[in-house]
């Protein structure tokens, strides 16, 4: 077991994106699964890590400087070459979008290595 330098943001859905999603054409969706409830999309959520947090400040820190890269990995997950995806991206509109649970500590209970692989460059 080893304890990571990084906290982490739960991220999971809100109703408005899981319409979003209920909303996209069959041809365009990227995921296979056709449930595309609310309860079936929270039921997965995606964790970011991010940096080492020691205060709630920090949390709100990250979240400034992360929201639009998770908004943008969360559409691209759904609609690969932003097609449908709204116009006028926000902070805001992510908020409403998204809930976010903070996570301070991330341990690593698997005992093979850690591997990076970048998903953009």
């Amino acid at each position: 077991m080893k304890l990571l330098n990084r906290a982490a943001f739960a991220l999971l859905p809100r109703q408005p994106f899981a319409d979003w999603v209920g909303s996209l054409p069959a041809d365009v969706a990227q995921e296979s699964d056709p449930d595309t409830s609310l309860a079936a999309l929270r039921a997965e959520g995606t964790l970011y890590l991010i940096d080492e947090v020691f205060s709630e400040t920090d949390f709100d820190a990250a979240v400034q400087r992360h929201w639009r890269q998770m908004f943008e990995n969360e559409l691209s997950a759904w609609d690969e070459f932003a097609d449908h995806w709204p116009a006028g991206l926000s902070i805001e509109l992510f908020d409403g979008w998204f809930e976010l649970q903070p996570q301070l500590m991330a341990i690593d209970l698997s005992s093979s290595p850690l591997l990076l692989a970048p998903l953009q460059e």
